[in-house]
This record gives C-alpha cells, structure tokens and sequence, in this order.
C-alpha cells in the first residue's frame, strides 16, 4: 500500500501494537518516518469495528505473573501435607455413540466435571482491577490424576485438555470433554429383549484416600439433561456411586467414582426384521403338511425353509460377541424353530415312504393297521370316503369297501366253483360217451362220442382259465387295498404331524415372548 508521503510500503505482520490485534510493521527502501507509522496504525484501527475490540489492562497479566511464577506444577495444593484434597467428581453424558456386543465396549460421549480448590490461586480482585477468574491451560497448574481403569482406549486417556477456570477464592473447574471407550460385560440371555449395565470406574492413579478425597458431585448420578437419545438404545439412567476400597497390600484406603450407564435396547427393530420373518417361515413349514405328496415338493419345500432358518441364525450370530457364558433367547427360539422344521422334513421323508408302499414291498403289521387305520384316525377325526367315523373296536373288522371287493372276488370264485361242481355232477350221472361206443356200428356213433369228450375237455380248460383270472383278481383286490392302507396310514401322519408341529410353533413362540423382561421398546 501507498503510505501517506506517496511512496510504496509493505505491511508485515508482527507483534501487536494495540490491545488484542497485531502490529503491523513497515519496511521501506530507505525510511519511514514515525509520522507515517502513526497514521497507519490509526486507519487500521479505526478500520476493526469498535464490538470486536477488547479492553485489555495489565492487571490480568500482573496477576499470571503474580500467581504462576512461583507456582510448583507438582506440588498438591493444601495447607498441611496430612490433610487430602477434596476433589469432587461428576460427568454429563451426551450421547452413546456405539455398543459393541461382539468386541464388547462401549462408546459414549462424556464431558468429565473436576471441581477443587486450589490455595495457591486466590487473590483479592481490589488488588487487580477486579478480575475475579482466570483461564489457564492445564499444564501450567496441579491436576489430579483421574482417569477411567476400565478405558479400552488406545490412549488410555481420552479427554480433551481444555482450560481450567480459577476464581479468586481458589476454586478450579475443569471440564474436560472426550469420547470414552470402555469395556463393558455384555449379557445376551434376553437377547434382543436385553438390558445392559456398563459401569465406568474413576479414580486416581497415584493418589490414596488420604491424600485425594474423590467425592460424588452429584448422588442421583451423572447429568443426562443434555443426552441426544440413541436409535438402538433406550438410556434408563446413569446412576453413582463412590466406593472406599481396603486393599491387603496397603493400610490406605483406594477411593473410586464408579458411574453405571443402564440401557435397554429398542426391539422394534429386531421384532420386525427377525422374529416376524421366522415365524412367517415357520408357519409355510407347517403348511407343507398339507401339500399332497403327490405334488412332489414337499421334500423341497422343507429343506428350503431349514436353509433359510440357517441364514438368519447366522444373522443373528454375526452381532453376538463370540462367548459361552449364554445363549441368547432369540438364538434359542431359532434354534427351536430349526429343530422343528428339521424333524418335519424326517417327517416328511416318512409319509412319503408310507405313500408310495405296495404289496410286493411292505406288508402292514397288526400294530400299524391297528394304531394308524384305526386308534389315529378315531381321535383326529379322520375317515375314508364313505365311510363314518367310530370309535375302533377290540378287533375293528375290514373296511366296508374292503369287505365288497373282497364278497365280489369270493363270489366270482364260488361262482366258477359252482359251475364246476355242476359239471362234474351232471358228467357223473350220464354214462361216459365210451360206453355207447361199440364196433362195427355206423360212423354216426362213433362221431357223437368224440365230440362228447371234446366238450368235456373244453370246458374244463375254461374253468382253469376262469380260475386263474378269478385268482389274479383277488391278488390285485388285495394289493390294491394294501396300498390303500398305507396311502391313509400317510395321510394320518401328515394330519398328526401337522397338530403337532402347529402347537409346538405356538408354544415356543409365546414362550419366548412370555419369558422376556419387555417385549416391546419403540
């Protein structure tokens, strides 16, 4: 810039010339008189508008001076070196960033309160100016030396190193801010209907209780006034509480704040997105027993449902922490669900094997006619086509249609046997065409005698044939209601299977839901 003889200057930045903005300096070819360093300065300040300048004195410097020069950083400020130091102690949870199950930790944003006083650092305001507090970076003054035990922190110490504010009767506020990673047990029992309860110890590293006496700031726990609610999690309280603890190895007494985040976890998530799909999957499971085997997919269908059981079993087991201590309820409901619809595909390949038996393979026991023809169908309310349902008797007799075929079939026999028996007696009475036979007599006879024998031999040659086709009729009769049997004794199965495996979905899941301390948190 031109200065005000007209000649080029260059502005540097450098100290300042007037309170709280910098001097600029001048630097020219050959000199600039004091006139012009004068007036720059002027504009310059005429230029920052009057609400950003800041009234500076020397009285709060001559007090730094007068309270940090001889100050020992080391030194614990008391009077008398048997008296402790009262320290009190408090945070404000501003928000749970993360709760990790599997590595189990927990992330919370935490602002720490440190409240003590400092003997070393009073002063009377008439003295200087009347400035009653100071802000001091914590380096240059006594700190105590709390920290968290239970930090899983790289660092350990995660605060942020703010100022300490210093009032004129010696009090210190320090409010150091930071974003705290601590271990925490995390229980899975009641899984995904859980509450979680992560302590945070505080404490000094070095100092014992005669020497730093931690107290809690606030008895109803840490300030959650300013908390900024969590998607996943419900905070129920942080409550507090300082512990005294008497070690074996020293006389002192260990003093600790240990400040206990109670969450419960929002299950509207979980409800939706694991449960309802499970028990959806469950209920196309038991409608599989009403498929017909015929149909060829109940088999597929089973298996199906088993592998997508199995997915979200491993969708579950990808946010448990990898630990033998318990087995989430959730987990145990899956479990339940597998088992059912695993033992409805061993079901499934029984009925089919039941459906698909004939004659020439199985032959159905007295038991199994009795227990899946009779006793099962009597209680499920089951019946053939045509047939009435009855309670079945000590010896329940043949099915009416079984009872028909089997009259017809012994009929058509007897039948056969009556046409031969007929034959045989009418044949009996009348001499033998051979005994009309004599030589010499004319060619008439002797024809009438043959064709007397070839009538015989025709019809006994139908009669056989009569009987064999009588005998195969019976046989097919017979193995067709073999067939008939099993094909019912399947479908009993699948009925009992159905009721069975439909309590036991309802059962479970009432039971799961039932035993939970909360079903639903939104």
């Amino acid at each position: 810039m031109r200065g005000l003889t007209g000649r080029r200057v260059q502005i540097l930045p450098g100290r300042a010339s007037f309170c709280g903005y910098p001097r600029y300096g001048l630097r020219h070819s050959q000199s600039v008189s004091g006139f012009v360093y004068a007036n720059i300065a002027a504009v310059m300040n005429n230029a920052i508008p009057r609400s950003k300048q800041v009234r500076c004195g020397h009285h709060e410097k001559r007090l730094l001076h007068h309270l940090l020069d001889h100050y020992n950083v080391l030194e614990r400020p008391v009077v008398n070196e048997s008296d402790p130091l009262q320290l009190s102690f408090g945070l404000t949870l501003m928000q749970i960033i993360d709760v990790d199950e599997k590595n189990q930790l927990l992330i919370t944003n935490i602002w720490l309160k440190l409240e003590w006083n400092d003997m070393n650092l009073r002063w009377n305001t008439s003295d200087f100016g009347g400035v009653k507090d100071l802000r001091v970076p914590p380096h240059r003054l006594w700190k105590p030396d709390v920290l968290m035990y239970n930090s899983a922190d790289e660092g350990f110490d995660s605060t942020y190193p703010t100022n300490v504010v210093v009032r004129n009767n010696g009090s210190c506020l320090y409010v150091p801010p930071g974003i705290f990673k601590s271990t925490c047990k995390i229980d899975i029992t009641w899984f995904p209907f859980d509450d979680q309860r992560c302590e945070m110890k505080f404490g000094s590293w070095t100092y014992d209780g005669y020497q730093l006496d931690l107290q809690l700031q606030d008895e109803g726990g840490g300030d959650i006034s300013s908390f900024v609610t969590n998607g996943e999690w419900e905070l129920i309280g942080v409550p507090g509480k300082r512990n005294e603890i008497y070690y074996n190895c020293c006389p002192e007494p260990y003093i600790d704040i240990t400040f206990a985040v109670v969450i419960r976890r929002k299950t509207l998530y979980y409800f939706f997105n694991l449960i309802v799909p499970c028990v959806l999957i469950a209920s196309m499971a038991l409608l599989g027993f009403t498929l017909p085997p015929d149909s060829g997919e109940k088999l597929s269908l089973g298996v199906t449902i088993l592998l997508s059981l199995t997915v979200f079993l491993n969708m579950v087991a990808e946010t448990m922490p990898a630990t033998s201590d318990a087995v989430p309820l959730l987990g145990t409901y899956f479990n339940c669900i597998m088992f059912m619809v695993a033992s409805s595909v061993v079901s499934t390949i029984l009925i089919l094997n039941y459906h698909h038996r004939h004659a020439d393979t199985h032959e159905m026991s007295d038991w199994i006619r009795c227990v899946f023809l009779y006793w099962l169908p009597w209680i499920l309310r089951m019946s053939r086509p045509g047939s009435a349902t009855t309670p079945p008797p000590a010896r329940a007799p043949p099915p009416p249609d079984l009872e028909l075929r089997e009259r017809s079939s012994k009929s058509l026999l007897a039948n056969v046997l009556d046409i031969d028996d007929d034959f045989r007696h009418t044949h009996a009475q009348q001499p033998p065409c051979c005994r009309y036979y004599r030589s010499g007599e004319e060619n008439g006879a002797g024809l009438a005698a043959h064709s007397c024998f070839g009538v015989d031999y025709e019809l006994s040659l139908i009669l056989k044939e009569l009987r064999v086709i009588t005998d195969q009729m019976r046989k097919d009769d017979e193995d067709a209601d073999v067939s008939r049997d099993w094909k019912f004794a399947a479908m009993v199965v699948d009925r009992l299977c159905l009721i069975i495996f439909t309590l036991f979905t309802i059962i479970a899941t009432l039971a799961v839901l039932l035993s939970a301390p909360h079903i639903m948190v939104s």
